[in-house]
């Protein structure tokens, strides 16, 4: 046996001409998931400079959806561009001492790039699905890994910008820029390669859309949740995973209020004493899924009121939980003051689930959904 060698790949399907156009909508999905996971990151921030806008109150679930979309059609975009041209990675380097260690420096940034976008849509993939086979923290990780990503993709686009550019401008069966040893015509027509991509970019899309969009769920065979769940909504985390005290629930709750020396103890009763406000709030996470729900329950507006809390301050919301992150959340001044934000009681007209983080759990227009913070039973005002 002997190793691979660039000219046993003769079939002309391997080509500039089919690479450069398949990577170009690659570029656009990487281009999509990059700026919508760094919305998805600064919204996670605990005191961003500028928190993100509380309207329009679906805008996280567009870009969480987009950004879950877009990763998932990269999928089998990478896998087809990586069959295109993967006879240059037994290319021999040239002779020449410069000419070779300009190829090398150029392989080695390829490298950096298929191993970041390898990198990036496993451990994506894995996060829909709740999947955490490793014991690195994943949201900074795939953040990190996003910037290596986007970096390497623009030094290998200018890179090759010259090539691409021929490429996408002469006929898709034209040879020009064709390795010499691709001379065997393909099973199938380069058109139909591109065309069986775009399908199945588009059915692996379809196939898990329906986790972000409803009228999508009775096709979308492989969507990480279905809508399905405690009154019409997902469940993340049950109150059994984070390991939720059942009489802290009970008669002995309390919500407390606190803002410098002052505080306020609230009692379940006390709470739905209070003037109740109903709105229609989507749920959005960062696997991709979300559901449109009502809530019913308290604005922490007026909750700020009975401690005196100025307007504009942030406040640290905490849970009941024990067990798992995000057991606190910060919420800006700008969220905290929108009559939108409640303490909600009800779900869909109904006492909330425990595993919706009954007695009471924040619901924020515009807002990642682990930082809808469940089984809340304090309010800190910050200073």
């Amino acid at each position: 046996m002997r190793a691979p060698a660039e000219a046993d790949f003769t079939s002309r399907l391997r080509s500039p001409a089919v690479a450069a156009r398949i990577g170009v909508w690659l570029g656009v999905c990487f281009a999509v998931a990059f700026v919508t996971g760094v919305i998805s990151h600064y919204a996670q921030l605990p005191h961003p400079i500028v928190p993100l806008p509380t309207s329009p109150s679906w805008g996280y679930r567009l870009t969480q959806g987009l950004h879950v979309a877009s990763g998932t059609a990269a999928i089998p975009l990478l896998l087809v561009k990586l069959w295109c041209v993967y006879p240059k990675l037994f290319a021999a380097l040239p002779r020449s001492l410069r000419t070779g260690l300009l190829t090398a420096l150029e392989r080695g940034s390829i490298a950096v790039l298929v191993s970041a976008s390898i990198f990036q849509l496993a451990t994506g993939l894995a996060n829909s699905a709740q999947w955490y086979p490793w014991q690195f923290p994943f949201r900074s990780s795939h953040y990190a890994l996003a910037w290596i990503a986007i970096g390497a993709l623009a030094v290998h686009i200018a890179v090759k910008l010259p090539v691409i550019r021929e490429a996408l401008g002469a006929p898709l069966e034209s040879t020009e820029l064709d390795r010499p040893e691709a001379s065997v015509p393909g099973a199938v027509s380069r058109r139909t390669v591109l065309r069986t991509t775009w399908v199945s970019a588009g059915a692996a899309v379809l196939l898990t859309a329906g986790a972000t969009v409803p009228w999508l769920r009775r096709v979308s065979l492989f969507a990480v949740r279905t809508g399905e769940g405690p009154q019409g909504v997902p469940v993340n985390r049950s109150a059994r995973a984070a390991a939720i005290d059942p009489a802290a629930t009970g008669e002995a709750y309390r919500l407390v209020v606190r803002h410098g020396d002052r505080s306020r103890e609230l009692s379940l009763a006390d709470l739905k004493a209070l003037p109740q406000r109903t709105e229609d709030l989507p749920i959005a996470c960062v696997e991709g899924w979300s559901a449109g729900a009502t809530w019913t329950g308290v604005r922490v507006r007026d909750l700020l009121d009975l401690v005196e809390a100025p307007s504009d301050t942030e406040v640290l919301v905490r849970s009941l939980q024990r067990r798992g992150g995000y057991a606190q959340s910060v919420l800006p001044g700008s969220y905290a003051d929108h009559d939108d934000t409640l303490l909600a009681l009800e779900l869909n007209g109904e006492t909330l689930d425990l595993d919706h983080g009954y007695p009471a759990r924040l619901i924020a227009p515009n807002r990642p959904g682990v930082l809808q913070t469940k089984w809340v039973n304090e309010l800190e005002v910050l200073p």
